[in-house]
């Protein structure tokens, strides 16, 4: 079988290692650092072919068996100490795996202008996306808990380097500081739990070789309270890379601070790995934990979701606003996940590409409209009355804006209708009264989207704003993808459902609550 997944972390890899050594070749008007050269070109070319990879791993996943780990392999890495590297996706690993190869060419294009014509910057930015991207798409095909840990490390440098190295705020180092010291700090706490969980694995028998596969350690019984410890360790971990409140500050400094395309792939995908992470290492290797500190991190999931709402709609800058938006939203996905219903866990692994799709379209069209002031002014009551003199911008936010508050026929909606739905028959106790304090956030949401886009695109022009220009052909082609895959998604659900719904069940089963599969399948039968 075709090496599917190693094939698509390997290839941003080389792309980067091109992309470095284009730094030799030296055009016929001057030095490679005199002009723009070669490596925008050949960042985006690395990154087209690794969309039509992906493309062949889509056609190679059988989606019959969606809730099993294919296009995968295991080999042995560090036998001393029986790490492996061990890849494979089921049906949500699948999609977001696509989210990380899918965004990486519209955030090259949206960026196609920044870092001017200084090639040796422009070759450290493009390169570090690419190394990002190889990073992202093997954290959601790791099986292996240490090689997970690694990658969850290691993405952390690009990272670094692309907020407080190419960020646009005046506070992008500090932003860049706090977000690694954060992660650092989360990952240091998992790693004691990584190396207990070997350790417990090795006293329960596990073949030495193979002690770190998450399908080994998650037929073992670790007992009550060592499992909870561990739970603790991987999830606070995974909290603060969701972000969850009161783990989450890191966030809204990093999007005010970023280039929107660093934002986007930071916040997009990057912070998937804390949903992904509670839903595919938390449930199956700690269930009882999981279950036992469910009614805890409901209460949690859902002052996020208040939170980061209230906190959007008191912001005047319109990049740490769509910051706050996600707080918001990871909220949602968080609590669709330990409703342990079939339904609200389908949701939940929907809305994490759904929220991308959403969040990454608007945080790119706010920095479309942030480019064209002459000030490159972030300050919202800079802006009025564009509506007449940028409509087709106008209109790809207020799209975006609406899928951000998920107005029904958007892809949005559907997932957090079905998370909310889920949570009302979840097993917890108080599950249902927390969805119903959950439901605010939805009018918060139709709040601050439609007063940004009033205070933005409403009215007269603002003075020097009368005559900037709309949308460019470029930045069509990176919106309009966007656009229409949360209008494809939103009308026909089924097309990313077949992926997620089984998923959803089996990780039900392993927490052994007893609820009913048929509403998730049902949702997800009209493809």
């Amino acid at each position: 079988m075709f090496p599917w997944l190693t094939v698509l972390i390997a290839w941003p890899l080389v792309g980067a290692a091109v992309v470095g050594l284009s730094a030799l070749v030296r055009s016929r008007t001057g030095p490679a650092s005199a002009g723009t050269g070669l490596a925008r070109p050949l960042a985006l070319l690395f990154s087209l072919v690794e969309v039509a990879l992906l493309v062949g791993a889509f056609v190679a996943f059988d989606t019959g068996a969606a809730a099993e780990h294919q296009l995968g392999a295991v080999h042995p890495w560090i036998p001393q100490i029986g790490a492996s590297y061990a890849v494979g996706v089921d049906g949500v690993g699948l999609l977001l795996v696509a989210l990380s190869v899918l965004l990486v060419p519209l955030v090259l294009l949206a960026a196609w202008k920044e870092q001017g014509r200084d090639e040796v910057r422009l070759r450290k930015f493009v390169g570090l996306v690419l190394l990002l991207q190889a990073f992202m798409v093997a954290v959601f095909a790791a099986r292996d808990v240490f090689l997970f840990y690694v990658l969850f490390e290691a993405m952390l440098i690009p990272a670094y380097f692309l907020i407080g190295g190419f960020g646009q705020g005046a506070g992008r180092r500090k932003a860049a500081v706090k977000f690694l010291m954060f992660s650092l700090g989360g990952g240091l706490i998992m790693l004691a739990a990584v190396i207990a969980l070997y350790f417990l694995g090795i006293g329960a028998g596990i073949d030495p070789s193979r002690a770190f596969l998450v399908d080994e350690l998650a037929a073992i019984d670790l007992g009550t309270t060592a499992e909870r410890l561990m739970f603790v360790g991987f999830f606070i971990a995974f909290a603060i890379k969701a972000p969850m409140v009161p783990v989450h500050s890191w966030l809204p400094d990093v999007a005010g601070n970023a280039t929107p395309g660093t934002s986007t792939l930071l916040i997009c995908v990057l912070d998937k790995v804390g949903t992904f992470g509670m839903l595919t290492l938390c449930l199956p290797l700690f269930p009882e934990a999981s279950r036992w500190a469910a009614p805890l991190v409901i209460v949690l999931a859902v002052i996020s979701v208040l939170y980061g709402a209230i906190m959007a709609i008191m912001q005047t800058d319109l990049l740490r606003l769509v910051g706050w938006t996600s707080v918001s939203h990871f909220g949602f996905i968080i609590l669709g996940i330990f409703t342990f219903t079939p339904l609200g866990t389908a949701g939940s692994s929907f809305m994490m590409l759904n929220h991308g799709l959403a969040t990454g379209a608007l945080f790119l069209v706010a920095g479309f409209l942030i480019s064209r002031h002459p000030e490159k002014s972030q300050k919202i009551s800079d802006y009025s009355g564009l509506r007449s003199v940028t409509p087709v911008l106008a209109g790809t936010f207020l799209v975006a804006g609406l899928a951000t508050l998920s107005l029904p026929g958007l892809a949005t909606f559907v997932s957090e209708i079905m998370v909310l739905i889920g949570a009302f028959g979840g097993s917890p106790a108080g599950s249902a009264g927390w969805a119903i304090a959950a439901i605010p956030g939805v009018v918060l949401a139709a709040i601050y989207v439609l007063l940004t886009y009033q205070k933005i695109f409403t009215g007269a022009p603002a003075a020097g704003l009368e005559g900037l220009p709309d949308l460019h052909v470029r930045e069509r082609v990176v919106a309009a993808p966007l656009v229409a895959g949360l209008l494809v998604l939103g009308l026909v659900p089924g097309l990313a459902l077949t992926y997620v719904n089984a998923p959803a069940e089996q990780s039900v089963a392993l927490t052994t609550v007893d609820e009913p599969a048929d509403a998730a399948t049902e949702m997800g039968s009209d493809k």
